[in-house]
């Protein structure tokens, strides 16, 4: 078993999170740019400012260790800047 983690993070806050997940060796995953969000507020569409209020999508799987280490070092950013973390077990197909 594996764990998946799911970030949704405004595209400024991108560049920070990707450099967590690669300091806690988390490796191969896919990014979205450009999402849209219907948080709580109202849908968030903004084509004047470009990619400034965004919003950017990264899923990825890991081990319970790298997981607890990315979350802790994610939150305060999420906490500031908004955005959605979701942890859930997967299992991995093919490695």
């Amino acid at each position: 078993m594996v764990n998946k983690i799911e970030i949704i993070t405004t595209f400024l806050e991108l560049q920070k999170i990707l450099r967590i997940l690669d300091s806690a060796g988390v490796s191969g995953y896919p990014i979205i740019e450009d999402v849209i969000d219907k948080g709580h507020r109202a849908r968030v569409i903004d084509y004047l400012e470009g990619h400034a209020l965004t919003n950017g999508y990264i899923m990825t799987i890991c081990s319970e260790e790298q997981e607890d280490q990315v979350v802790e070092a994610i939150r305060p950013i999420l906490k500031k800047f908004g955005g959605v973390c979701v942890v859930s077990d997967a299992k991995l197909i093919i490695d």
